[in-house]
């Protein structure tokens, strides 16, 4: 026994009778294993009032309202990649991805949000960008809806108004139609707690629309029957195409501030709010307990009855049971704590009201441009091990992982190969442990516009040049060592090229 404890990192091959010391097998990802980037159509594709295309809500806020993006910017032109799709396929396949996540325009296929009229030059450049994308052995993985609701719906309460849900349903049908005999992966909706937050909560993105502890609830209540109405009509009248189905979720990983029973309750907390209030309904079949008990007392104490609408059991039944697979959207950790400096911290009512937890990123982790979202590796092997144990092991992809970084550092983005590098070497542990997560996607392909920041924070393994007519993509180091990630299976931390030495080089 003491030759397991001293070498517990070699494995004993008998060879002709004697056994013989070898060291243990290089960390490898499969061949199977689906590497990617993410994308989404209102963040890079431009061409906002072509082809027929009808307007979004985040066509017509920053138009109106330009002071709600931080630079006064929008995403009129951005990286103007549908008309240069075919240069991006490209890059794509010289990257060396086996799939690449974007979005569809639903305002591109349904000009008014309606089946009223089809638009089909719309379905004609997704069907030619999907086919192109095939031709060079790249697997399309598609979300059907990424924060871009036709306008007509925003002026009508969007997310906060039932019919929406049935609108989408319409939407979906379409494009299962029009595209499912070429798609295999289906993301319905991106990031409901991130956009319900932003959106109905605070106020701050399009629709513009602030209901504290109110509309914050009422959005991802809908946005739970939207992805079960998509999930649904797939499973229903198109299970024949052979495709899967899934949810994209925003989950970052919590850690007690300190070793208090209170904080360690926090954690549990957060894990409930913030992820549960979503996965619980689609993978056990209603809200946490946690959420509804917290909803409830804070609302009691307000003198209403819960701000948080419960499921009708006709509802829990159509919504359990609704994935395929569950995509996380995962950049960073936060400390969590809850102590009496919390209390009047918060707007009443107000969802952090709500929850009661004060959060916070850790100084001493490698920063990014945002203040917020900071490297912290380990709590990425703990939010897969946590989804793991709590939800049964679902089929996980990683359908965003990213570090934004500022225009200053150019393209020898080391900080970001770091993150990169340690992300997935975090995801590799994950899997050895049991973590059926099969894919990871990095965000995001190039520089684009990101929502109410603008132009400001640079996410792309690919540089964009924005001043420039012909809006040159340029490889930074991430998308070289990415590359190579992807080409070997393994992390070589002494892989270090020089996107110099490319000379302005796509590739």
């Amino acid at each position: 026994m003491w030759l397991w404890t001293v070498l517990p990192f070699f494995t004993l091959f008998p060879v002709d009778g004697v056994v013989v010391v070898t060291p243990e097998l290089e960390k490898r990802f499969p061949d199977n294993f689906l590497f990617g980037v993410s994308s989404s159509a209102y963040q890079i594709e431009g061409s906002w009032n072509v082809d027929g295309k009808g307007q979004s809500i985040w066509d017509y806020y920053p138009h109106k309202q330009p002071e709600i993006v931080q630079d006064c910017t929008n995403a009129d032109v951005t990286a103007d990649s549908y008309r240069l799709f075919k240069q991006d396929i490209q890059i794509l396949k010289h990257l060396g991805v086996k799939s690449y996540r974007f979005s569809i325009s639903w305002t591109r296929i349904l000009p008014d949000g309606t089946t009223n009229y089809i638009n089909p030059r719309g379905i004609a450049h997704y069907r030619k960008f999907i086919d192109l994308l095939l031709e060079n052995d790249i697997l399309p993985f598609v979300t059907l809806f990424h924060w871009d609701l036709p306008i007509a719906f925003g002026k009508n309460g969007s997310w906060l108004n039932e019919n929406t849900v049935d609108r989408f349903g319409d939407y979906v049908r379409v494009a299962f139609l029009a595209f499912g005999d070429k798609v295999k992966h289906w993301i319905t909706i991106n990031e409901p707690y991130i956009l319900c937050l932003y959106s109905y909560e605070l106020g701050m993105l399009p629709p513009l629309i602030k209901s504290p502890g109110k509309g914050f609830y009422e959005c991802g209540r809908n946005m739970l029957l939207g992805h079960a109405k998509a999930y649904r009509i797939y499973d229903e009248e198109f299970r024949f195409q052979g495709g899967e189905v899934g949810l994209t979720l925003d989950a970052q990983w919590p850690i007690a501030a300190s070793g208090s029973e209170e904080d360690a309750e926090a954690v549990k907390d957060y894990l409930a709010l913030y992820v549960g209030q979503y996965l619980d309904p689609v993978i056990k079949g209603d809200y946490p307990q946690r959420l509804t008990a917290r909803v409830a007392a804070a609302s009691a104490r307000q003198g209403t009855e819960s701000r948080l609408r419960p499921l009708t059991e006709e509802e829990k039944k159509f919504i359990h049971g609704t994935y395929d697979f569950i995509g996380i959207n995962h950049y960073t950790s936060v400390m969590v704590y809850r102590n009496e400096s919390v209390n009047g911290m918060y707007e009443k009512p107000s969802f952090y009201d709500d929850v009661g937890i004060g959060i916070y990123v850790n100084d001493s982790w490698p920063a990014s441009s945002l203040d917020f979202m900071k490297e912290y590796a380990p709590g990425f092997y703990s939010l897969l091990l946590y989804l793991k144990d709590t939800y049964n092991n679902p089929l996980v992809y990683i359908t965003e992982n990213g570090f934004p970084l500022s225009s200053a550092e150019g393209l020898d983005d080391r900080k970001k190969v770091n993150y990169i590098r340690n992300y997935l070497d975090a995801l590799m542990d994950a899997r050895a442990d049991g973590s059926n997560c099969q894919g990871y996607f990095v965000w995001s392909l190039m520089d684009s516009f990101e929502w109410a920041a603008g132009y400001q924070y640079k996410f792309g393994l690919y540089q964009v040049d924005f001043d420039d007519p012909d809006k040159k993509r340029t490889a930074r180091k991430s998308a070289l060592v990415y590359k190579e990630i992807i080409r070997t299976g393994t992390i070589d931390v002494s892989y270090d090229p020089d996107p110099y030495q490319h000379n302005g080089s796509l590739y």
